[in-house]
């Protein structure tokens, strides 16, 4: 037995429509079909696979029991408020391709990201927080689909980049650091 994939990933909010239609606007999720559970929720797609479910946060009585595990403690409240910055959630990750394609669609919708060469790998990452709920959203791209663009990343292994592609893609055969929180 093994971790295979993620399944999705269930964001309760105060604004499902302005949630859905975000991740639908700026990141090419589609919307589509969903079981009935007594309460209202989105799924979104990435081709036949639902990964993100939406729902209004604190909806029903009904969905708190739905959702309820049986570890919960009596009296303690589980359910998101809904609100940006609660800490329930860091960050989603989505393993992408066709990076000028999503460049052209954030740049167009006026969303700022940050951009990454992560660390001891080749990988090219964007970050954005999405303004509904504060939830940050990682965009895993290869590393070839960047030095093909010419695009710098702001942060590399070594930290704040100065540095052209180049230099920095020469950097990928110098050692591999130990990680540290220091």
């Amino acid at each position: 037995m093994g971790l295979r994939f993620l399944e999705h990933l269930l964001i309760l909010t105060h604004d499902p429509d302005g949630t859905r239609d975000w991740f639908c606007e700026n990141l090419g999720f589609k919307n589509g079909y969903h079981p009935e559970f007594g309460f209202p929720v989105y799924w979104l797609y990435i081709g036949d696979q639902d990964v993100i479910h939406i729902g209004k946060a604190r909806h029903s009585n009904h969905q708190d029991t739905y959702l309820k595990t049986p570890s919960d403690v009596a009296g303690m409240d589980y359910s998101a408020a809904g609100a940006p910055g609660s800490g329930r959630i860091d960050h989603l990750c989505i393993n992408c391709d066709g990076m000028e394609e999503f460049v052209e669609r954030l740049n167009k919708n006026g969303v700022e990201f940050s951009e990454r060469k992560a660390h001891n790998s080749n990988l090219y990452q964007l970050f954005m927080r999405e303004p509904i709920n504060g939830i940050k959203v990682e965009l895993n791209f290869a590393w070839h689909e960047a030095v093909r663009m010419g695009r710098v990343p702001e942060w590399t292994d070594d930290g704040a980049n100065n540095k052209a592609v180049d230099d920095v893609k020469a950097a990928k055969d110098t050692p591999i650091k130990v990680s540290t929180f220091n």
